[in-house]
C-alpha cells in the first residue's frame, strides 16, 4: 500500500503526515503521499464516542497490508489499554506515538504493553511533560520525541510567536540529546500560508529539530525540502570529505572533527533523501 519511495528510516524522517482514526478512506492516499511517515490518529482526533470503531478501522487496515505508526490514547484513560490490546500484535504497526506524555513511566509502561516490539515516539504536550523531558528521553522504548506545540499553549497560555516557544522547543532538543535520541519532531503549523510554512519549518531547524507534524497533505514537500540539506550544503560535504581521504584522513586543527562530523551527517541525510550535489 505504501508508495515505492517510502524508505525513510523513522529516525531521520522528516515529515509525520496525522490521519484522523476515522477517516479510513484517507489512509491509503496518506500512505501514497511523500510524507517520510504517516501516524493515524485514534486520540485527539476522535470523539470518544467513535474510537472502539476507528482503533478498530486502524487495526484492519494494518492487518490488510497498510503499514503506519499509530497516535495512541494517553496513559491515564481507559483506551490506552485497549489500543494496547488491539494493536500489540499487528507485525506492520511501525511504532505508537504516544499522546500527553508527562513521565518516564508512561514511556516504559507503553513499551511493556506493547510487547517490547514497537517503538515508543513520546509526545510532549504540557508544562510538566517539558519539565520532564529528560526523564522521558532515557526512558526505556523512548524512540523519538515530538511536540504538541498546540496543547502546551494552551495548558500554558504561551503565544505562537516563536521567540516565546524557542524555550520548549529547546528543552527538547538538548533532553534527545542527553537520552542519545534522534532530533525531535517539531508541531504542526496550522496556516495554509506557505511563506508561514517556511518560516516555521525553518525555525524547527534552527533550533534543532529533525521533522514536523503534518496536518496537510499539501504541507509536505514544503517541510521535506526546507529541513532537508541543501545542494550546496551537500556539495560542501563531498567536497570536505573528498579532501579529508586525499589527505590520509589527518586532522589538520580543532575545527577539522566538528566539520567532519557535519559532513559525515549531511551526506547521510543526502543519501537518504536522494540530494544531488550542485
Amino acid at each position: 500500500m505504501a508508495a515505492a519511495h517510502k524508505n525513510i528510516p523513522a529516525e531521520i524522517s522528516r515529515s509525520w503526515l496525522l490521519v484522523p482514526g476515522t477517516k479510513p478512506e484517507l489512509f491509503s492516499k496518506a500512505a501514497a503521499s511523500r510524507a517520510d511517515q504517516i501516524v493515524l490518529d485514534i486520540e485527539d482526533a476522535v470523539d470518544p464516542k467513535l474510537k472502539p470503531k476507528a482503533l478498530e478501522d486502524v487495526a484492519q487496515w494494518l492487518e490488510a497490508g497498510g503499514k503506519a505508526w499509530v497516535r495512541i490514547n494517553d496513559r491515564t484513560t481507559d483506551f490506552w489499554r485497549e489500543d494496547l490490546e488491539r494493536l500489540r500484535r499487528l507485525k506492520n504497526l511501525k511504532g505508537v506515538m504516544l499522546a500527553k506524555t508527562e513521565d518516564a513511566s508512561h514511556v516504559t509502561d507503553t513499551f511493556e504493553g506493547m510487547g517490547g516490539s514497537h517503538p515508543v515516539l513520546a509526545l510532549v504536550e504540557s508544562a510538566l511533560g517539558i519539565e520532564e523531558a529528560r526523564n522521558i528521553a532515557c526512558a526505556r522504548g523512548a524512540f523519538r520525541l515530538a511536540f504538541g506545540s498546540g496543547d502546551y499553549r494552551r495548558d500554558t497560555g504561551t503565544s505562537v510567536d516563536n521567540m516565546a516557544m524557542a524555550y520548549p522547543r529547546s528543552r527538547l532538543v538538548v533532553a534527545s540529546r542527553i537520552g542519545n535520541l534522534p532530533g525531535p519532531i517539531d508541531g504542526p503549523t496550522v496556516s495554509n500560508s506557505y511563506p508561514v510554512l517556511r518560516e516555521q519549518s525553518e525555525v524547527t531547524v534552527a533550533l534543532g529539530m529533525t521533522g514536523k507534524l503534518v496536518l496537510d497533505m499539501e504541507h509536505i514537500p514544503v517541510i521535506n525540502e526546507t529541513i532537508s540539506p541543501t545542494q550546496s550544503d551537500v556539495a560542501w560535504a563531498v567536497d570536505f570529505l573528498a579532501d579529508f581521504e586525499a589527505r590520509g584522513r589527518v586532522i589538520r586543527d580543532g575545527s577539522d572533527l566538528p566539520r567532519l562530523g557535519r559532513a559525515q551527517k549531511i551526506d547521510k541525510l543526502a543519501k537518504a533523501f536522494g540530494i544531488q550535489p550542485l
